[in-house]
């Protein structure tokens, strides 16, 4: 497993160069204002269809909720872009007996009301088009080990250029009050009425 890694030059040159790629890749970010306790850590489970996720992520959490960033990636996308680590990367391992030893690392984290820890339960990317989302049953341990310590947001993110040569990118989000989910079904069944009503409001966009 790979665990993220402190070194604050590198971390300010990994903020610096987040926030310069979006302002120069992006016309607009665009994200609702939520209610967050900042007693809590933050569990944000996020849909997952592209490269940019995990940057304007970031992007939103120095902008919104200002707590320290981390994000579980499979290890392979670790491995490739190393410096990751360095802004709250950690790995996961599906295929390894190291699975266990992510999950339980992720649910540590959510021990400090200082942290926030992005999660993409669908395991793999998908597009930005499909109607359902289906999540892989690891986000049940990281919940029910960390016994509702945390603030669940929901958050569900689409890119598009509209008129506009550079893409722009509206996130969805929402606080979860009762995070008492007892299987995967009740927390998938929540987290597709969040994204349905997501996907209409963007529908429903126009310019």
């Amino acid at each position: 497993m790979i665990y993220p890694k402190n070194n604050n030059i590198i971390r300010w040159g990994f903020h610096t160069y987040v926030h310069w790629i979006i302002a120069r890749n992006f016309n607009r970010i665009d994200f609702n204002s939520i209610d967050i306790d900042k007693n809590r850590p933050v569990l944000l489970i996020a849909n997952h269809s592209g490269f940019w996720d995990g940057f304007l992520s970031y992007y939103i959490n120095c902008k919104l909720f200002k707590k320290k960033f981390h994000i579980m990636l499979l290890e392979k996308t670790a491995k490739r872009i190393s410096v990751l680590k360095y802004g709250g990367a950690f790995s996961i391992n599906k295929k390894s007996k190291d699975i266990i030893e992510s999950l339980d690392f992720a649910a540590r984290l959510l021990n400090d009301p200082d942290n926030l820890v992005l999660i993409f339960p669908q395991g793999k990317l998908y597009s930005n088009f499909i109607t359902t989302v289906e999540f892989e049953k690891g986000i049940m341990k990281i919940l029910k080990q960390a016994k509702g310590k945390f603030q669940l947001v929901f958050s569900t993110m689409f890119i598009e250029h509209f008129q506009h040569k550079k893409p722009g990118a509206t996130v969805y989000l929402k606080a979860v009050a009762d995070v008492a989910f007892d299987t995967i079904e009740e927390l998938q069944t929540a987290y597709q009425q969040h994204y349905d009503a997501a996907r209409l409001q963007q529908i429903e966009k126009t310019v």
